[in-house]
């Protein structure tokens, strides 16, 4: 699929009840009353066609950064898209993008360049603000070390990392590290996890692998536990949202 170009773009519906505009779709009884037209994608992506927009109740916002686990992205992306109920987008970082394809992406897919591209003018909608509001739930598999550091200092120098940044911490933020052996073991790392969880961030711990380079890395490369784990409690939450008042 390619970019679609700005021009042919419909114009974005107001949110209500800021006077500002969103790339956002609406979730019905979940977020702030977010409406929009459909959000630019990646050259390649295309759109999901599972269920209708109505049915889709639950939305995932996977954050992806430059570990060689990012290789695992299209697998994590399409287990999630098998939970009934959910509607699944990703970011991205620059050097995330070394490890996939956006043909392999078969959702919505932001980088840093759409967040520029987007606001041009005072009344222009901000990207990382709309996909704060439209998502239920961020899960950041791979986390990378520089990324995890710059998550727990408060750096924002990307798209993710300001997601993240103006992340509603009410709201489920998942990280699963990502790293070679050494940097693991590094004294400062289990101090930033450590900060992340102080954050209300929940960490799914990451498993041993044996890199081509014939090190061991501490990573998320397997994502079983994403795998086992998501489902569940993405049901627990969908449940505990349907018994909730309003």
């Amino acid at each position: 699929m390619s970019m679609i170009p700005r021009s042919s773009q419909q114009p974005p519906a107001q949110i209500d009840p800021e006077p500002r505009q969103s790339f956002m779709e609406s979730s019905p009884g979940r977020l702030l009353g977010l409406k929009a037209a459909r959000p630019h994608v990646e050259p390649g992506a295309t759109c999901p066609t599972a269920a209708p927009m109505a049915q889709r109740l639950f939305h995932v916002l996977v954050g992806v950064t430059g570990s060689v686990a990012a290789l695992k992205l299209p697998l994590l992306v399409s287990r999630l898209m098998d939970i009934p109920g959910l509607e699944v987008a990703v970011v991205t970082t620059e050097r995330a993008k070394h490890f996939y394809s956006p043909q392999d992406i078969p959702v919505n897919l932001y980088s840093d360049a759409d967040e520029w591209e987007m606001w041009r003018h005072r009344s222009d909608p901000v990207l990382h603000i709309d996909l704060r509001r439209w998502a239920d739930l961020m899960l950041v598999a791979p986390l990378d070390a520089n990324t995890l550091g710059k998550v727990a200092s408060g750096i924002c120098d990307n798209l993710l990392t300001c997601v993240i940044r103006a992340w509603d911490c009410r709201k489920p933020l998942l990280f699963c590290p990502a790293m070679n052996t050494t940097m693991w073991e590094h004294p400062i790392t289990s101090q930033q996890v450590g900060q992340l969880q102080a954050f209300g961030y929940i960490e799914i711990p990451c498993v041993a692998k044996m890199l081509v380079c014939g090190d061991q890395e501490w990573t998320a490369v397997t994502l079983m536990e994403c795998f086992c784990f998501l489902p569940s409690y993405i049901l627990l939450l969908l449940l505990e949202g349907s018994s909730s008042p309003g």
